[in-house]
């Protein structure tokens, strides 16, 4: 079999798949490969409360975190590889225990007292009115209009009516509807 100078590959196996050992691979040992292997995300210690908009959220994104997961497995150098599959790896085993441990809580069927799944409107001190839907931590979005049911304002105003005051700290709240 004719190899190159230096006793690299055969000759006859260029452009074929060539499997090698990682002994013989450039790999920065076995720090590369830790630096490959994200903490885990943190999971809450609350109970894992979701609306069904929230289910499917989460369920989209550990779907998209698998697909980038096996998009990154296609890479051919084994550092970029485990590098670019890293992050996707990491969110996959977050979102698929947040799936499991998911608790679907329907839509409050009154709206006359807050509750989880519930969009309540209140004013603080003087300021103009603020609208808020009460969901579980993974879907919370306070710009996009929803709050976590452990923040404090959630929790302050749940079990609440129409016109009750909560005091939270040097304000008040006064809820104004709950729909």
């Amino acid at each position: 079999m004719r190899r190159r100078a230096g006793g690299g590959l055969p000759l006859s196996s260029i452009g074929k798949e060539v499997i090698v050992s990682v002994a013989f691979t450039k790999e920065e040992s076995a720090e590369t490969a830790a630096e490959t292997v994200l903490p885990d995300r943190p999971i809450s210690e609350h109970p894992n409360l979701v609306t069904r908009s929230g289910l499917a959220q989460l369920e989209a994104e550990l779907a998209k975190a698998r697909a980038a997961y096996d998009e990154a497995q296609t890479i051919e150098d084994v550092n970029e590889r485990r590098r670019q599959a890293a992050g996707p790896l990491r969110d996959a085993r977050y979102f698929t225990e947040r799936v499991r441990s998911a608790e679907l809580v329907e839509d409050p069927q009154t709206h006359e007292t807050v509750a989880f799944g519930s969009t309540v409107t209140y004013c603080r001190d003087e300021e103009p009115e603020k609208t808020y839907r009460i969901v579980g931590e993974d879907e919370a979005d306070p710009k996009a209009g929803s709050i976590s049911y452990v923040s404090p304002v959630a929790r302050a105003l749940m079990g609440k009516s129409v016109g009750d005051v909560v005091t939270m700290g040097e304000h008040e709240l006064e809820i104004m509807k709950i729909a």
